[in-house]
């Protein structure tokens, strides 16, 4: 069996309970269920909140530079800190989180996420404890904002005919068809239900085994190559609000390698409004 492109990106959860309590280690809980983290987490770990914390609370957005050192800033991130996500919902909003550190220049080498995260974690009946840590504030710096891991609507109306381009919707299919605007009890959503004319339908959640863990590296191969999502092309993976298609967006970058792949997080709630914007519904009509 072939090994991910980069498989230093993932630790075990033995390693993580190996781990936890050394120095230059941060373990960083993130979750879909903003709960989850106080009713038991990782010894050590910090939680952040997705919805107050990886987003500007006015403008819509992701944090600011000077916001986003702030927070690493506030639990103790050094700009040589491994820093390891975990979460639930298959490590969902880790990707997520994930992503923006790597947005903001964290050394690659030291961005990883646990492989199963919270959901292993809990099956394997490790400890869990409810008592938060605190640590010294620290004086990281963030880099300059790496818009190669980033895309915005201009990139994607630039690009919606050209063949060198993979664009990877990853919600459900329900959605992509038009058939629903966003999953039951979203709040973020849209004028219009639909996709991006020429996107394919790949559900992030493909990517992963019952037990959390990411697929292995034939099984995403077969998966993203099997629907056309072709190495060597730019490739853009949206979704609602940035969040799941940051979790492919891992798997493409980091798991399969893929040399060039943004996250577009801006996705449906922006592309579904914008006015002028051509869509497809269903088996792919423009509108």
């Amino acid at each position: 069996m072939s090994e991910y492109a980069h498989p230093e990106v993932l630790v075990s959860t033995e390693w993580a309970d190996k781990h936890k309590d050394d120095e230059n280690v941060r373990l960083v809980e993130v979750d879909v269920d903003t709960s989850a983290y106080d009713e038991g987490h990782i010894e050590g770990a910090v939680g952040l909140n997705w919805e107050t914390q990886l987003n500007d609370q006015v403008r819509r957005d992701i944090l600011t530079k000077e916001q986003f050192e702030e927070l690493a800033q506030d639990i103790g991130i050094t700009n040589d800190t491994t820093v390891v996500f975990y979460g639930d919902n298959n490590n969902w909003f880790a990707a997520y989180a994930l992503w923006q550190f790597r947005y903001y220049g964290h050394d690659e080498d030291k961005l990883k996420i646990i492989n199963g995260g919270r959901k292993k974690w809990i099956q394997e009946d490790r400890e869990l404890t409810t008592e938060e840590p605190s640590y010294p504030n620290t004086d990281y710096e963030a880099s300059f904002p790496d818009d190669n891991v980033r895309a915005y609507k201009d990139l994607i109306l630039d690009n919606l005919e050209n063949e060198r381009f993979n664009l990877v919707d990853v919600r459900s299919p329900a959605e992509f068809t038009g058939e629903v605007i966003a999953p039951a009890g979203m709040s973020e959503t849209a004028q219009r239900g639909g996709h991006i004319p020429g996107a394919v339908d790949i559900p992030w959640a493909s990517a992963v085994n019952d037990d959390g863990t990411f697929k292995s590296y034939e099984e995403l191969k077969e998966i993203y190559e099997g629907a056309g999502v072709e190495d060597g092309k730019e490739t853009v993976a949206y979704c609602r609000i940035g969040e799941r298609s940051s979790h492919t967006w891992f798997v493409l970058k980091y798991l399969l390698g893929y040399e060039k792949v943004r996250n577009y997080d801006g996705s449906w709630t922006e592309w579904g409004n914008l006015v002028g914007a051509p869509i497809e519904q269903g088996d792919g009509q423009a509108a």
